[in-house]
C-alpha cells in the first residue's frame, strides 16, 4: 500500500473517529448528579476514605468532601472524575470562584466555579483542614 493511502486513511480516520466522538456526546464534561455520585467518585481515588459530608457546587463539576483526615475535593476531568485531599493546599477567592493550588504535580491547579455563598462555605470548611 503506499504511504500517501495510508497516511490519508490515518487522517480519515482520526476525523471520523473525533466526529463520532462529538456526535454521540462523548466530549461532555461530567456532572455530578448529586452528593451521592460524588461521593462513589471520590470512593474510586480514596477507597479506605469515607466522605462524612459532601458540597456540590451550583454547576454540578466540583464537589467539596470532608473526611476524617480533613477537606477533598472531586472535580470533572471531560467525561471522568479525580479527587485529592487538599491537605497544604492555598486557596485564593476570585469573582468566579476559587482558585485551589494543591501540592500535587498531577494536579497542581484546580478552578472551582462557586457563588459567592459558596464561596465562602467552601472556605470555611477548607480552613479545618490540615
Amino acid at each position: 500500500m503506499p504511504i500517501t493511502v495510508l497516511a490519508a486513511l490515518v487522517a480519515f480516520g482520526i476525523a471520523g473517529i473525533a466526529v463520532l466522538t462529538v456526535l454521540f456526546g462523548f466530549n461532555k464534561r461530567r456532572s455530578f448528579i448529586d452528593a451521592d455520585d460524588a461521593g462513589r467518585a471520590w470512593l474510586r481515588e480514596f477507597p479506605d476514605l469515607e466522605p462524612r459530608d459532601i458540597t456540590l457546587s451550583q454547576d454540578g463539576c466540583h464537589a467539596l468532601v470532608q473526611t476524617d483526615q480533613g477537606a477533598g475535593i472531586v472535580w470533572s476531568m471531560g467525561a471522568d472524575s479525580a479527587a485529592r485531599l487538599l491537605t497544604g493546599a492555598r486557596v485564593k477567592q476570585s469573582t468566579e470562584g476559587l482558585d485551589i493550588r494543591l501540592r500535587d504535580y498531577t494536579a497542581p491547579r484546580i478552578r472551582a466555579a462557586l457563588t459567592p455563598d459558596q464561596q465562602t462555605i467552601w472556605l470555611n470548611r477548607i480552613k479545618d483542614t490540615p
